[in-house]
């Protein structure tokens, strides 16, 4: 089982310890980090999508722009655009860029944030039903050699088409997120990968289990997954847990300034609830998973963390491998020089590691 390593290129320099002074849109820095990925070996990048931030996937043309091989996994919401359209464009990016296009789809669990994008579909399991409608349709679109139709309750097409199809005859890869049983049994239907926070791991072993079952409900085989996480690494392990202590105590000073803090409304996702959780546990969950900075934001987003050396942390990362996880969504709280460090030595550290484990494996296979 291939691995892949998934970076975060982000619309400017902030983050939870970093106080954005650049434009909300910044080229510069999303070029820059973009062509760092791509020399620090990341196999694909990340561009997220929230209600009120620039479009992931004009930013995401940008950065195939600029780049030759890097890949992009490029977060979109149901609801907001015809399925049939979006299908189209990412065929025609997909096109454009030889197969380097990947589709995240996040349902969104806020519903105080859809709603500035004019979504008032509050129920989440209507969320789910809808977004499985959608995905119905942008298969379709991807994959029929003729005009089809769909009636569905939340979308109807009548005789759609597109002439455009992705580069590759496999068509274009789905990543999907989310804890709820609803989201779970749309992942088992329609995710070729399904993305995890940074859990523990008897979290991970619960999840992949849940999503397994789904798939094979549907008669489909189980999808690949991956984990987000926070990487902090030092020379030594003492160094790395005074360098958390460090972002841990200047993401208190600036939540006010980054925006970075727990939501007003009480409001957490079924993803952040699990966060949460393991965070009740203590600071420290298994080996080296750090919860802190999860506690402090509300595990509003991928907040926990990973602390160590690089093989420390790539150790980790092969423990998780063996539990099924194939991809690998690491980004710093400094992005940019986080992203470099990370392709000196985590990355090829991690590659070696769990190529010997696979070739160790076939051994005893054998």
């Amino acid at each position: 089982m291939s691995i892949e390593f998934i970076g975060f290129i982000s619309n400017n320099n902030s983050s939870e310890i970093i106080v954005r002074n650049g434009p909300v849109l910044d080229p510069v820095h999303i070029e820059t980090v973009a062509k760092a990925h791509e020399n620090a070996g990341f196999d694909r990048a990340l561009l997220a999508f929230h209600s009120t931030t620039p479009d992931s996937l004009q930013v995401a043309q940008h950065v195939l722009g600029v780049t030759e091989k890097l890949n992009v996994l490029i977060a979109q919401r149901p609801g907001f655009t015809a399925p049939t359209l979006l299908a189209r464009q990412f065929a025609v990016l997909d096109q454009f860029s030889r197969g380097r296009v990947a589709l995240h789809v996040i349902t969104g669990g806020n519903a105080k944030e859809l709603r500035q994008d004019g979504n008032t579909l509050d129920n989440k399991d209507e969320r789910y039903a809808r977004t499985s409608e959608f995905l119905d349709i942008v298969r379709a679109e991807w994959s029929s050699d003729k005009p089809f139709s769909y009636a569905g309750n939340y979308y109807q097409v009548e005789n759609g088409f597109s002439q455009v199809k992705p580069y590759r005859p496999e068509g274009i890869r789905i990543y999907f997120g989310g804890a709820s049983e609803a989201a779970i049994e749309v992942a088992g239907k329609h995710a070729d990968t399904f993305a995890l926070w940074g859990e523990s791991y008897a979290q991970v072993r619960e999840q992949t289990t849940r999503v397994r079952a789904a798939a094979a409900k549907h008669g489909r085989p189980a999808p690949r997954f991956s984990l987000s996480v926070r990487p902090i690494l030092a020379d030594t392990e003492e160094k790395a847990w005074a360098k958390a202590q460090e972002i841990l105590e200047r993401a208190t000073a600036l939540q006010d300034q980054t925006g970075y803090r727990k939501p007003a409304d009480g409001h957490a996702t079924a993803g952040a609830k699990r966060l949460l959780a393991i965070a009740e546990q203590g600071k420290r969950v298994d080996k080296r998973l750090w919860t802190e900075i999860a506690q402090l934001t509300g595990a509003n987003s991928n907040t926990t963390a990973l602390v160590g050396t690089p093989e420390q942390v790539a150790e980790v990362f092969g423990d998780y491998y063996d539990l099924g996880i194939s991809h690998f969504l690491i980004r710093g709280f400094d992005p940019l020089i986080d992203a470099i460090e990370y392709g000196r030595e985590l990355i090829p550290l991690t590659r070696k590691l769990i190529g010997e484990r696979q070739r160790a494996q076939e051994v005893a296979a054998e």
